[in-house]
């Protein structure tokens, strides 16, 4: 993983819209739909990324992602408790998972995971979440606990706030209404994508 601009979309549409710009590790978080419908949209995105020769991660859907032959696979703390982590293993899934408290990183670490995620580290306005907002200092402690692992920072980024969270100790951005709220998006991923060449 050496790409440090990491948005998260939820359809394939704005994969379509954005992947030509340059992104090349981007995640598909999709929510609540019927099987079929998730189906499609991780083939569809999987295909995209293949056309623009970037790293599709699928987020939560790990059956799907072994189906589809997806290359990587992210879960949150919630959906480590009922994946086939075996299987996702078997199937050759790099895995990147969610982290917002010692017991949690703990519990990463022991998986071996190929990246750890920290957040949220700015308050986020994504999703109600139980944790408050970690800030810079927890950053820097977890790239110390993780090591070469990649730490990516994700909860309330901007292009504006990234250069405090690499000087941290991130080494991947992770992005999303940044970029889906703002008002240009095509613009705003060029912004990132210049701050993180």
């Amino acid at each position: 993983m050496t790409d440090r601009f990491y948005p998260i979309f939820d359809s394939a549409d704005w994969l379509r819209r954005l992947l030509p710009l340059g992104i090349k590790f981007v995640q598909l978080r999709v929510k609540d739909r019927p099987e079929e419908s998730l189906r499609s949209e991780i083939r569809e995105g999987l295909a995209l990324a293949r056309e623009h020769g970037a790293t599709l991660v699928v987020n939560d859907h790990w059956e799907l992602a072994i189906e589809e032959k997806a290359d990587w696979l992210h879960l949150g703390q919630e959906d480590l408790d009922t994946a086939d982590l075996p299987a996702i293993r078997r199937a050759g899934l790099k895995l990147g998972i969610s982290t917002h408290d010692h017991a949690e990183l703990d519990r990463a670490l022991a998986l071996k995971p190929d990246y750890v995620a920290l957040g949220p580290v700015y308050p986020t306005i994504l999703k109600k979440m139980k944790w408050h907002e970690q800030g810079l200092d927890r950053v820097t402690e977890w790239k110390r606990k993780i090591g070469d692992l990649p730490l990516v920072a994700i909860g309330g980024m901007s292009v504006e706030r990234a250069r405090g969270a690499f000087d941290a100790g991130a080494d991947i951005v992770a992005a999303v209404t940044d970029i889906t709220l703002n008002s240009a998006p095509e613009d705003r991923v060029e912004r990132w994508l210049e701050e993180t060449r």
